[in-house]
């Protein structure tokens, strides 16, 4: 018996592909016939990638062929699977919070490096260049903005926005800020399981009256952990500076920190990175730099990562004693600390710039927990 190509295909006609609302033909799933005398070749592709709808669709042409065509036909069937990407936009958006225009996570892989010092000090330059700026101190077992910009005693009142009780942050030189620390005694120990640290950051997030703000940055905890991911599942983070010092043991943890924001799930641009301690010039010798942490280690790590170098900080004493006293140092006018942190500023200023023209906004993640293991999901 002859069989015929078209009759092939009008017998596909009676097989819907799994899934699918279409029978195989209309929906373009049969990709291919051909007919070699009483042998039949049938290319298909369909959607479903699971084992059973394979082998259905697999039976289903065998049989339908043998019933409608030639009961004797020779048939091969060329199953191949087309799943489709899995959308990287869920239904859920993130949470952003009215009024505030740039979200900036400062960032370190490991503690010690001064990526408070750097968060303070890039907040009270930006407001010294006229932006209004917020900072959320998320270190929640080690918070430090209180005191380093001179406001530990002060505790967030209670304002009424549309009917609801918010907190109004605590502001000091142009910055408005919130910390656990407001809420805790200064020798009080936080001691909180992952959830509820989640919880309090949620609220000083949500619950806060924050204005109108051009930047809102978080002073991160160090390394990438549970809060990092929370933050990350709370907010659209527009993008992220990550700090370090020049030596290997800390570019290494950097590079690490990068890693996290560049994740596929995450997708949170880097802005930058930034080298604190870059070197120690001695104010008697002020020609002199001395590369006490290793010389450029930063420089070469955003090179090699390919991302923008926003500059370096020297290891200066006042810099120490201004924390310590809560004054930033970049307040300090005419001072190369103020000229460095005006520096790093303003390429974070234009990253940000370059970054909203060139990307869309980012969203949050939704975190679920597999294995022991965070795994992370894009909302």
């Amino acid at each position: 018996m002859k069989i015929a190509k078209k009759d092939i295909l009008t017998a596909l006609e009676h097989i819907t592909v799994p899934g699918e609302g279409q029978n195989m033909v209309e929906s373009g799933a049969v990709t291919n016939v051909q007919v070699f005398g009483d042998e039949v070749e049938v290319d298909v592709t369909i959607k479903n990638p699971s084992l059973q709808a394979r082998k259905k669709t697999e039976v289903e042409i065998l049989k339908i062929i043998h019933q409608e065509v030639y009961a004797k036909a020779k048939i091969k069937v060329n199953l191949k699977v087309d799943a489709p990407a899995k959308p990287k936009v869920n239904e859920i958006k993130g949470k952003p919070i009215p009024g505030i225009k740039n979200i900036i996570a400062v960032a370190s892989g490991k503690g010690g490096v001064g990526k408070s010092t750097v968060t303070a000090n890039l907040a009270v330059t930006l407001a010294k260049m006229g932006f209004n700026v917020g900072l959320l101190d998320t270190d929640i077992y080690g918070p430090s903005m209180p005191i380093m910009f001179d406001v530990a005693l002060e505790r967030p009142l209670s304002v009424t926005i549309d009917g609801k009780n918010k907190m109004r942050p605590v502001e000091n030189y142009g910055v408005k800020m919130l910390s656990i620390g407001f809420f805790t005694q200064p020798n009080q120990a936080v001691i909180w399981r992952g959830p509820m640290a989640s919880k309090a950051l949620n609220q000083m997030i949500f619950d806060a009256h924050w204005g109108e703000l051009d930047f809102l940055l978080l002073d991160l905890p160090p390394g990438t952990g549970d809060i990092h991911l929370s933050i990350m599942q709370s907010l659209p983070v527009t993008g992220a500076v990550v700090v370090s010092t020049p030596q290997e043991i800390a570019l290494a943890d950097a590079r690490k920190g990068v890693a996290m924001f560049q994740q596929e799930a995450i997708n949170v641009p880097v802005l930058g990175i930034v080298e604190n301690m870059a070197y120690f010039t001695p104010e008697e010798l002020p020609q002199n730099k001395y590369h006490i942490f290793g010389k450029d280690g930063a420089k070469h790590l955003a090179k090699d990562l390919q991302v923008p170098f926003l500059g370096e900080v020297p290891l200066v004493q006042s810099v120490r004693e201004a924390g310590d006293v809560g004054r930033p140092a970049a307040l300090q006018t005419g001072t190369p600390i103020e000229m460095a942190f005006e520096e790093i500023t303003k390429n974070t200023v234009q990253q940000v710039v370059l970054r909203n023209k060139a990307l869309p906004p980012t969203e949050a993640i939704k975190i679920t927990t597999m294995a022991g293991c965070s795994a992370v999901k894009k909302k």
